[in-house]
C-alpha cells in the first residue's frame, strides 16, 4: 500500500492545508466490507430465528413462544403452535448451573406466568383451569394434574413461587427472589474459606458511603485541574511541581505520623494487664496490629514512592521553560477550540452504542443455528455447526477493530483541529466551528487511513489476548520456562502496540497537515521525529511527566483524603481493597479528563517540529508557531550561540600557545 516508495518522496517540502484527496480508497471499501459482514451476521441472526428466539424465548423442545414452529427432526413435541403461549416458564427457575452460567430446568411456552404462589399439584389444576396456562409438560392434561404419576417429573417444582414477566424477555421470573439463595451460599462459603478476604469485602461494605464520596472528589479534581489547564497554563507546571512535592512530602509524614500514633496507643494498651485481659480473648488486639502493620506498609510506600519522585524532578528542572511554553499554546487551543473537552465523553457515547450492539448480536449468535438435543438434560439446545461457528470469530475481530476505528477517528479530529489552528496565521480566520470542520473532512477524505491504521493495533492486539488466553487457561499446568515465553510475548507485542499507537496517532497529524495516505504519513512523520529525536524527545518526556504529574496528584489527592476518612472509621483494619477502589476510579478519571489535552499536546510537538524545519522565520519563511514558542526558540539560540563563543573563548589560547612557545 505504498509503505515503501521512492527515497525521492520523502524530500518534498510539506503544505499544510492547501490541498485535500481521499486517502486509503482501499482500505476504506475493505473496512465497508467488513461492516457489511458484521451487519450480515446480525441478519442472519435475525432471518434464522435466532434474535426471536432470544427475545421470545424458547422452550425445551426448540419452539419459540408466541410463534408458529416448524418440526424438528428427532424432537417429539417440537413444531407447536404458540401463538397464545408468549411467556417462559421454567419448572425449576432456581436450578441453575453456577460454573456454566446457565438454567438446567425445563422450560415451558405458557400463556399466563404464575400470579400467585402454587404449594399443590390441585392448585396448579386450578390455575390451569381459570387462566388457560398449563404449567405442565404439553403431554399431560390440566385436569389430571393431581393423578398422573408423570407429575414428579414433567410438573414445575412445588411450591410454585409468584412470577412475574420480564418487560422484554417474557420469561417468567420469580418475584421473590431468595430462591437464588445458593449464589450467595456460594459466595458466602468462598469468602467464608479465606479469612483476609472476608475482612476485604467487610471493609468495602462498611466504607460504601465513603468510597462514593472519593469517587465524587475524583471527578471534581479532575474538573479544576482541566480549569487550571485551561486558564492559567504558564503556571501550571510550577502549581504542579509544588503541589506534587508538598503533596508527596505531607501525605509521607502523615502516613508516618499515624503508624507512629498507632505503635504508642499499642504499647500503652498492652502494658495495662486489665485492658489486655479483656481484649485478648475476644480478639481485640490483633486489629490493631494489623492496622499498625499497614500503615507501616503504606508509610515505607510512601518513602520509596516520594524519594524517586524527587530525584525525577531535580533531573527535569532544567526543561522546565520549555513545557511551560508548550502548555502555554496548548492552553490557547482550548480557549479557542473548547469543544476539545467534550471528546471523550462523544468517544465513549460512540464506543457504548456499539458495545451495546455487538453484545446483543453476540447473544443473538447464542440462539443461532441447528436444534441439537443435549443427552444428559434431554434440552433442545441451538448450536452453530460447520463454517456457521466462525462468525463468532469473525464478530470477536470485529469489536476489536471497530473499537480501535472509533478511536482512531477521535485522535483524526483532534488531530485536524489542532493541525487547522496551528498552521492559521490569523487566528480570527479559525473556522466557525473547528471540530465540526475537522469530522467532516475526516468523513470526506481520511476513513481509509483511519481504518488501515486501526486494522495494524488490531493485528498486533489480537495475538496478544490470543497468548493471554493461552496463559490463563495454562495456569498451573505448564512449567517455568513456558510461562516465561509466554509472558515475554506477551510484554512484546504489547510494546510494539504502545510504539505503534504513538506513530498512529502521529500519522494521522501528518495526513491531516498534508492529505497523504497511512504509509507515506507515518514515513513522513517518523523522519520528522527522527530528524528532531532530542528536541521532540524532550518535550515529548517533559509534556507526558507533567500530564503524569497530573493524574499522579488527583489520585495521591484522592488517596490522602481517604486515608484520613478511613483512620476515624474503626469498624474493620483492612484499608487496601477500598483504596485500590477509589485509586483506580481517580485514575481513570484523571485519564479521562487528560487523554484529549495529551493528544493535543502530541500534535502540537509535530506542527513544532515540521515548522522548525521548513521556516526560520525570514521573510518569506515565516514562522506558523505561537509567540510563547516563538521566544523559546529565539531563547534557545541565543543559548546556543553564548556557548558556541565560550566553546570558541575557551579553544583560541589552546590555538596561540604553540606560537608563544616558539617565540
Amino acid at each position: 500500500m505504498g509503505c515503501c516508495e521512492s527515497a525521492e518522496r520523502t524530500k518534498r517540502e510539506w503544505k499544510p492545508l492547501e490541498d485535500r484527496s481521499c486517502t486509503d480508497l482501499p482500505w476504506f471499501l475493505l473496512f465497508t466490507l467488513f461492516l457489511v459482514g458484521m451487519c450480515g451476521i446480525c441478519g442472519f441472526t435475525i432471518a434464522t430465528g435466532g434474535a426471536a428466539r432470544l427475545v421470545f424465548g424458547y422452550d425445551s423442545y426448540g419452539n419459540t413462544c408466541g410463534q408458529r414452529n416448524e418440526p424438528i427432526e428427532g424432537v417429539r413435541l417440537s413444531g407447536l403452535d404458540h401463538i397464545d403461549r408468549k411467556f417462559v416458564f421454567f419448572l425449576d427457575p432456581c436450578n441453575i448451573d453456577i460454573i456454566q452460567r446457565k438454567i438446567k430446568s425445563m422450560a415451558l411456552c405458557v400463556s399466563q406466568c404464575p400470579t400467585e404462589e402454587l404449594a399443590t399439584y390441585y392448585d396448579l389444576k386450578r390455575f390451569a383451569m381459570m387462566n388457560g396456562s398449563e404449567l405442565c409438560s404439553y403431554e399431560l392434561p390440566g385436569h389430571k394434574y393431581p393423578q398422573l404419576p408423570e407429575r414428579f417429573e414433567k410438573c414445575p417444582k412445588l411450591p410454585v413461587p409468584e412470577s412475574k414477566a420480564l418487560p422484554v424477555f417474557n420469561r417468567c421470573t420469580p418475584v421473590d427472589i431468595s430462591c437464588y439463595a445458593k449464589f450467595a451460599e456460594a459466595v458466602v462459603t468462598f469468602v467464608s474459606d479465606n479469612s483476609m478476604l472476608n475482612r476485604l469485602i467487610a471493609g468495602v461494605a462498611a466504607s460504601k458511603e465513603i468510597i462514593v464520596g472519593l469517587c465524587l472528589l475524583a471527578l471534581v479534581l479532575s474538573m479544576i485541574l482541566m480549569v487550571i489547564i485551561r486558564y492559567i497554563s504558564a503556571v501550571l507546571v510550577w502549581i504542579l511541581t509544588a503541589m506534587v512535592v508538598l503533596g508527596s512530602l505531607g501525605g509521607t509524614s502523615v502516613l508516618w505520623w499515624l503508624y507512629i500514633d498507632y505503635r504508642m496507643t499499642m504499647n500503652e494498651t498492652m502494658s495495662k494487664p486489665d485492658l489486655r485481659e479483656i481484649e485478648e480473648p475476644n480478639g481485640g488486639m490483633k486489629p490493631t496490629k494489623d492496622h499498625a502493620q499497614g500503615l507501616l506498609i503504606y508509610a515505607v510506600s510512601a518513602t520509596v514512592f516520594t524519594g524517586i519522585l524527587l530525584l525525577l524532578m531535580l533531573f527535569m528542572r532544567k526543561r522546565v521553560a520549555l513545557t511551560i511554553a508548550l502548555f502555554h499554546v496548548a492552553g490557547k487551543v482550548f480557549i479557542h477550540l473548547p469543544l476539545l473537552a467534550l471528546q471523550p465523553f462523544c468517544t465513549f457515547l460512540a464506543l457504548s452504542l456499539f458495545w451495546v450492539y455487538w453484545i446483543m448480536v453476540l447473544l443473538f449468535l447464542g440462539t443461532t443455528g441447528n436444534p441439537e438435543k443435549n443427552e444428559d438434560t434431554g434440552l433442545v439446545e441451538f448450536r452453530l455447526t460447520g463454517g456457521l461457528q466462525y462468525m463468532t470469530w469473525y464478530h470477536a475481530v470485529g469489536l476489536i477493530w471497530i473499537s480501535e476505528f472509533i478511536l482512531a477517528c477521535q485522535q483524526m479530529t483532534v488531530a485536524g483541529a489542532v493541525v487547522t489552528y496551528y498552521f492559521t496565521r490569523d487566528k480570527t480566520k479559525l473556522p466557525v466551528t473547528p471540530i465540526l470542520s475537522s469530522v467532516l473532512r475526516l468523513v470526506r477524505y481520511h476513513l481509509g487511513t483511519v481504518a488501515k491504521g486501526s486494522f495494524i493495533i488490531t493485528l498486533v492486539k489480537i495475538p496478544r489476548l490470543i497468548l493471554m488466553y493461552i496463559h490463563n487457561q495454562l495456569k498451573g499446568k505448564e512449567n517455568a520456562c513456558a510461562r516465561c515465553m509466554l509472558k515475554a510475548c506477551i510484554c512484546c507485542l504489547w510494546c510494539l502496540e504502545k510504539c505503534l499507537n504513538y506513530l498512529n496517532q502521529n500519522a494521522y497529524a501528518a495526513t491531516a497537515i498534508n492529505s497523504t495516505s497511512f504509509c507515506t504519513s507515518a514515513r513522513d512523520a517518523f523522519m520528522i521525529l527522527v530528524e528532531n529525536a532530542l528536541r521532540v524527545a524532550t518535550i515529548n518526556t517533559v509534556g507526558d511527566f507533567v500530564l503524569f504529574l497530573g493524574k499522579i496528584l488527583i489520585v495521591s489527592c484522592t488517596a490522602f483524603a481517604g486515608v484520613l476518612a478511613l483512620n476515624y472509621q474503626r469498624d474493620y483494619t483492612e484499608w487496601v481493597l477500598p483504596l485500590i477502589i477509589v485509586c483506580l476510579f481517580a485514575f481513570l478519571v484523571a485519564h479521562c479528563f487528560l487523554s484529549i489535552f495529551e493528544i493535543v499536546v502530541d500534535v502540537l510537538f509535530l506542527c513544532f517540529a515540521i515548522d522548525t524545519k521548513y521556516n526560520n522565520g525570514t521573510p518569506g519563511r515565516e514562522f506558523y508557531m505561537d509567540k510563547a514558542l516563538m521566544e523559546f526558540v529565539e531563547n534557545s539560540r541565543r543559548s546556543m550561540a553564548m556557548e558556541e563563543r565560550g566553546r570558541s573563548k575557551r579553544a583560541r589560547p589552546k590555538e596561540e600557545a604553540p606560537g608563544t612557545s616558539s617565540a
